[in-house]
């Protein structure tokens, strides 16, 4: 079914106000505006304004869960949990909006939310399910999941640090700043590699 064209260019418009003026700038009634309709168009699809972020940032989770599930799984787990960890911050330098969205913002009230919520969870259940064949443990396993965050952890941060301005203030030489995706990806596999947490 498709969706209305109103409901979609809402969605469109969100992305754009928060790209161009800032999250603190969305509201129903400045889409309205933006596109030209009344201002109680956009409330036949969104009751709020928390209604039409949650969209906006449950398909952002959407996307990004979605290139990770793209990543082949082969016979080297090691690797495979080096590709998604390399394919996340692929993900972060191409698409910076999303991912300040996901990983940046205040978001609605996630209870009120659940498929925001459910497109997050199952984002970090991929990861999940490589770290759980790494240790060779159920991906349901809370040592799995306290690693998973770890390696979420590390590579958010890295991710965050490659994004700002703190690694030029720093004045860290470009061939060293180039280095650090294998140099972290490579330390987490060592970290890694003594088995899941809590067994070590």
């Amino acid at each position: 079914m498709t969706a209305p064209p109103l409901r979609e260019a809402c969605i469109r418009e969100a992305l754009a106000i928060i790209e161009h003026s800032g999250l603190e700038n969305l509201s129903l009634r400045e889409v309205s505006r933006r596109l030209g309709v009344s201002h109680q168009a956009p409330y036949k699809h969104f009751p709020s304004r928390d209604h039409l972020l949650a969209e906006v940032v449950k398909r952002a989770f959407a996307g990004f869960g979605e290139h990770l599930a793209t990543l082949p799984q082969g016979d080297d787990p090691q690797g495979d949990l080096r590709a998604m960890a390399q394919a996340y911050l692929d993900y972060a330098t191409r698409h910076p909006l999303q991912y300040r969205l996901m990983f940046g913002t205040a978001l609605p009230d996630p209870h009120a939310h659940p498929e925001m919520m459910a497109q997050a969870q199952h984002a970090f259940s991929l990861l999940q399910e490589r770290v759980a064949r790494l240790a060779e443990a159920p991906s349901t396993a809370p040592a799995v999941a306290l690693d998973a965050l770890f390696v979420w952890a590390t590579i958010h941060g890295l991710a965050t640090i490659l994004e700002s301005c703190a690694v030029g203030r720093l004045e860290m030489p470009e061939a060293m700043v180039r280095a650090a995706d294998d140099h972290v990806l490579g330390r987490i596999a060592t970290a890694l590699a003594g088995g899941p947490a809590g067994s070590r």
